[in-house]
C-alpha cells in the first residue's frame, strides 16, 4: 500500500506535534505496513523536509540491539517545519491591508520598493549566469524548489519568464500592486529590468515577464493606486 499526498500533510504535522516518530509510530498513525512508510520517509529526506537519528538502544542492551535492523527516529530539519507551518496566508493579507493603509504615497513606496529588495536579496545568491536567459534558468529551478512552478521561453531571441501559477494568488486579487512587489523583485534578482508583458488578471493565460527598455530595476507602482 502507498501512501497519498495527503499523508504527507499528516506525516509532517504529526512530526511537528510530537517533534520525533519511529517508522513503527508513523505506520500506526496512517495505517500502513513499515515498507510503505519507509519509502516516504526516503521520498521525504531527499526533499529535504525530514533528516534521522540513529535510536540509542536501553542501557545493557546495545551488542543485543546491534544485531538486527537499526532504529531511527525521524524529525522535522528547518524546511519541514516552514513546510507543517506554513500558515502565513491570514497574516500576509492583513500586513499588506496596511502597507495599502498608508496615505503618504512615497512613504508607501518606499515600503513596497524595501519588500521587494528584501526578497530579491533572499534569492539572488541562488541565481547566477553569465546572461539573462542562463539567470532565468537559474530562476526556475529555485522557484521550483518552493513549488512555484515557473518557464523560461527562449523561442523570441529575448528570453520570457512566465509564472504558471501566481505565487500570491490570495493578494494578488485583491489588490495587483503586489504585482509591482514582483516586478521589482525580479528585476534586481535578474540584473535587468523586467515588464510584466501579460497577466491573468487583465485576462492573460499566465504572468509573463520580458526584458524591459531600461535595464535598471523599475520603481513600483504604489500599492492601493
Amino acid at each position: 500500500m502507498t501512501l497519498s499526498d495527503d499523508s504527507d500533510g499528516l506525516l509532517l504535522d504529526h512530526l511537528r506535534r510530537h517533534r520525533a516518530a519511529s517508522v513503527g509510530e508513523l505506520g500506526d498513525l496512517l495505517g500502513v505496513t513499515a515498507t510503505a512508510i519507509r519509502q516516504r520517509l526516503n521520498r521525504l529526506m531527499a526533499e529535504g523536509l525530514i533528516e534521522r537519528t540513529r535510536r540509542q538502544p536501553p542501557a545493557g542492551e546495545g551488542e543485543k540491539a546491534g544485531r538486527g535492523r537499526p532504529s531511527y527516529d525521524y524529525r522535522l530539519t528547518d524546511r519541514g517545519r516552514e513546510a507543517a507551518g506554513d500558515n502565513f496566508n491570514d497574516l500576509a493579507q492583513i500586513l499588506w491591508d496596511e502597507v495599502r493603509s498608508i496615505d503618504d504615497p512615497a512613504v508607501r513606496i518606499g515600503l513596497v520598493k524595501r519588500v521587494a529588495t528584501r526578497l530579491a536579496k533572499k534569492y539572488s545568491g541562488a541565481v547566477g549566469g553569465d546572461d539573462l536567459a542562463e539567470r532565468m534558468r537559474a530562476l526556475v529551478r529555485l522557484m521550483g524548489e518552493r513549488d512555484v512552478p515557473v518557464d523560461v521561453d527562449e523561442s523570441g531571441g529575448l528570453p520570457v519568464l512566465t509564472m504558471l501559477a501566481c505565487p500570491y494568488p490570495k493578494l494578488a486579487e485583491h489588490d495587483r500592486g503586489i504585482c509591482s512587489v514582483e516586478k521589482v523583485m525580479l528585476s534586481e534578482v535578474l540584473g535587468q529590468g523586467v515588464r510584466l508583458s501579460e497577466c491573468r488578471l487583465d485576462g492573460g493565460g499566465c504572468c509573463s515577464f520580458e526584458p524591459s527598455s531600461n535595464s535598471a530595476p523599475q520603481t513600483p507602482a504604489a500599492a492601493g493606486d
